[in-house]
């Protein structure tokens, strides 16, 4: 399985990621050892979808990096 999620940290600040292992994932986002949020506090996981094809999760990640997708996820997702 592939995963899209996203997490949040308590000033409402916002990371969208791709794994193939979210556990591990998450647990190195927790343990501060990803680069990007190393510094932000408190990261929360507030969304994941899962999916049987990697184009389409990475597909869905790069949408919702993008503005539109943004705009979605903030309105429906989180």
């Amino acid at each position: 399985m592939y995963y899209v999620y996203i997490l949040t940290n308590s000033g409402g600040r916002k990371y969208i990621g791709f794994s193939e292992d979210l556990r591990a994932r998450f647990s190195a986002h927790q343990s501060r050892s990803v680069k990007t949020t190393k510094n932000a506090d408190d990261m929360r996981l507030t969304f994941y979808s899962a999916f049987k094809n990697k184009a389409k999760a990475l597909a869905f990640e790069k949408y919702l990096k993008q503005g539109s997708g943004f705009a979605f996820a903030n309105k429906h997702l989180v």
